[in-house]
């Protein structure tokens, strides 16, 4: 593994290391990063997703922990690349909260460029498998 696959790793690993708490998640992403959730809500921004972070992390949704394994980096520029991941959602709210999610795995991608000697995600996408 190159030393820049092996940061890009570190990335996803931070990224799922940091999943309830938003202010070093969001040091994670570019300002204008977009991301598409399990759910399928798309948001334009840091902003935005810090936002809908915020609120779902003062919901039951703070019981859904998930976690990320890299499946597969490829560099489209040696400042680009785009990962593909293998995400398994862990539902650990109570009973009476256990409103359905979209699934329990998702295939998620991300693009990550080369910022400031460091990688950060400037999109994030995952699309649940049907089960």
């Amino acid at each position: 593994m190159s030393p820049q696959e092996a940061q890009i790793h570190q990335l996803v690993a931070d990224a799922q290391k940091y999943q309830f708490d938003v202010a070093e998640l969001m040091k994670l992403h570019v300002d204008d990063a977009v991301i598409v959730n399990m759910a399928g809500r798309r948001l334009f921004g840091k902003q935005a997703f810090e936002a809908a972070m915020s609120q779902a992390l003062a919901s039951p949704l703070q019981h859904v922990p998930t976690t990320t394994v890299t499946d597969r980096v490829r560099f489209v520029t040696p400042d680009c690349a785009v990962v593909s991941c293998t995400k398994t959602v862990h539902d650990q709210r109570a009973d009476a909260d256990r409103s359905a999610l979209p699934g329990r795995i998702g295939m998620m991608t991300y693009v990550v460029v080369r910022q400031g000697g460091g990688w950060v995600i400037a999109s994030a996408q995952t699309t649940p498998l049907a089960t």
